[in-house]
């Protein structure tokens, strides 16, 4: 029986980890004991908060300049409710390589940040920049992993042999690094190697220029059923340039699948459950490792990362975690005023 109802407050609708992160919201089972979640999409940049009739509201939209004026009118008009912003956008690579203000965004962040009750982070690793560089105060602070509906993957065989075909999963963007994973692939000398890349996005003119005349590369398009994409998988490959969580990885290590990881962010999580780091993320280190793969197979932790993911999924765990912080708001949800007219 529900007690409470949570309204997940959404600005980009686009297929990806936070579409499929709420999905998960919605539908798990665990969650529906939490609460009743309901999703409402709000217009970007905005300058007033949303009708909103909910005991807590969470946001899971951009932090920016844009978006501010939105932000603070949403504290506000609920002045009395809790507010909860989960953060999958900005992490510690991406903020040091894309942006040129260091002093102004850590100003925009701590200001939106502190807006709100609780900020979530969706990995170790960025929980650990948050405070690190204190865009949060600890005690707001609370570290929730993404999670998807694990049951598909962990149906699958796993694959303990030499791999043939290694798969990248996701948008077609600069931030996956697919160009890196391409140009890697395409130094290595096993003929019998297979890459796949499955997903769609604007650079994947870019990549199909860099894959043109080796046959072993092969674009699958989007796949709308992930365990039936990664089941054609022999192994997984994620050189993102900088990634918060990293879905992919998490799926990954369900199905049984080798998993390379780049050394950055929450990927840094998944090394910590069984995958393997590329040391440096070159593209010499990329190919090295491979042909290092491909040659004596998965010399990887699989049934620790299996495993481990499992426990994830059997446990509740991030169901667990998101109860424990929606209880600890109970008493103010319960003393919320109603909403400004």
């Amino acid at each position: 029986m529900t007690h409470k109802t949570i309204v997940h407050l959404v600005d980009d609708t686009n297929a990806g980890g936070v579409t499929r992160m709420l999905d998960y919201i919605q539908t798990a089972p665990g969650m529906a004991e939490i609460g009743q979640h309901e999703v409402l999409v709000v217009q970007r940049g905005r300058f007033s908060a949303p009708d909103v009739t909910a005991d807590t509201i969470v946001s899971h939209l951009s932090v920016s300049w844009r978006n501010l004026p939105m932000l603070i009118a949403l504290r506000a008009r609920y002045a009395g409710q809790t507010l909860i912003h989960v953060e999958h956008s900005y992490t510690e690579v991406f903020t040091a390589s894309h942006v040129r203000n260091q002093r102004r965004f850590k100003a925009l962040l701590r200001t939106a940040y502190s807006l709100f009750d609780h900020v979530v982070a969706v990995s170790e690793a960025q929980g650990n920049w948050m405070l690190q560089r204190t865009l949060v105060r600890a005690e707001a602070l609370k570290v929730i992993p993404s999670c998807v509906d694990l049951a598909p993957f962990l149906e699958l065989e796993p694959v303990y042999g030499r791999p043939r075909i290694i798969g990248a999963i996701g948008r077609f963007d600069a931030q996956k690094g697919f160009d890196i994973l391409i140009e890697a692939f395409r130094a290595t000398s096993n003929p019998d190697l297979r890459l796949r890349l499955i997903g769609d996005g604007a650079d994947r003119a870019l990549l199909e220029a860099l894959a043109e005349g080796d046959s072993r590369i092969s674009f699958a398009g989007y796949q709308a059923d992930p365990a039936a994409a990664m089941a054609t998988l022999d192994a997984v490959a994620m050189p993102s340039r900088w990634e918060a969580y990293g879905l992919v990885a998490l799926e990954a290590r369900a199905a049984g699948r080798p998993l390379l990881v780049s050394p950055v962010d929450g990927l840094k999580d998944h090394a910590a459950q069984g995958a393997r780091v590329v040391s440096g993320g070159t593209l010499e280190s990329w190919q090295a490792s491979l042909e290092q793969l491909a040659a004596i197979g998965p010399a990887m932790h699989i049934e620790t990362a299996r495993a481990r993911a499992a426990a994830r999924a059997s446990m509740g765990a991030t169901q667990s975690l998101w109860k424990e912080l929606l209880s600890s708001s109970d008493a103010t949800s319960e003393d919320a005023l109603p909403a400004a007219a």
